[in-house]
């Protein structure tokens, strides 16, 4: 039987220049992959589903209660386990996410203020005692993302928040971070591309 797949996310506040990275870490694991072997299925949330998807358009644009925002972040996180990683993992595939969880404690918690004990009691629910095996943060000051971010296309609703929500999202990763540092592999985004790749290369070689 093929052994269970691992899980792997990246997150980041936006700016920090993680998505940049994402293709080129799977052509990674993929060629550390054997005939035969695991299969790297890439995904990201909000979204991963058709449902997910639909959801992630109504999060990314349409003003919301803050507490309607956390519910259907975590509506379309149950769908997404349900439907992709969880049958992925089980085939012994290797699943790697744009955002999981930690973004959620990071945006909707840090960033805009939503009491730690409600997302909490949804992230118990939704996913039991359920983490993945790897989570690569991709740190940042927040005034150099504001710059990158300036430069880039037009913003959603949350590259449009201000530089002290940003303050407060980035806090809210470090402090998850640093409470599970077993679970966490933090990058330094501003490093050169070739820099962070070289440190990339590192996590490859550990899995």
């Amino acid at each position: 039987m093929m052994a269970r797949g691992k899980f792997i996310t990246f997150e980041g506040i936006d700016g920090a220049g993680k998505t940049t990275h994402l293709d080129w870490f799977r052509e990674r694991l993929e060629s550390k992959v054997e005939p035969g072997g695991h299969r790297v299925v890439m995904t990201r949330e909000p979204g991963g589903t058709p449902l997910g998807e639909t959801l992630r358009g109504i999060l990314l644009n349409q003003p919301m209660d803050l507490e309607t925002e956390a519910l259907l972040m975590f509506a379309a996180r149950r769908e997404h386990l349900a439907q992709v990683i969880e049958p992925a993992l089980s085939r012994g595939d290797w699943v790697l996410s744009d955002r999981f969880t930690d973004a959620t404690f990071a945006y909707q918690g840090g960033g805009r203020g939503l009491p730690r004990d409600k997302l909490e009691g949804l992230e118990r629910w939704v996913q039991g005692g359920f983490q993945p095996d790897l989570t690569v943060l991709f740190d940042i000051p927040t005034e150099t993302a504001s710059e990158r971010r300036s430069a880039a296309r037009a913003p959603d609703k949350f590259e449009s928040e201000s530089e002290a929500f940003f303050e407060r999202t980035r806090a809210e990763y470090l402090r998850r971070a640093e409470e599970s540092p077993q679970r966490f592999f933090i990058v330094d985004s501003t490093r050169t591309i070739g820099d962070i790749r070289k440190k990339l290369e590192e996590v490859v070689a550990s899995l």
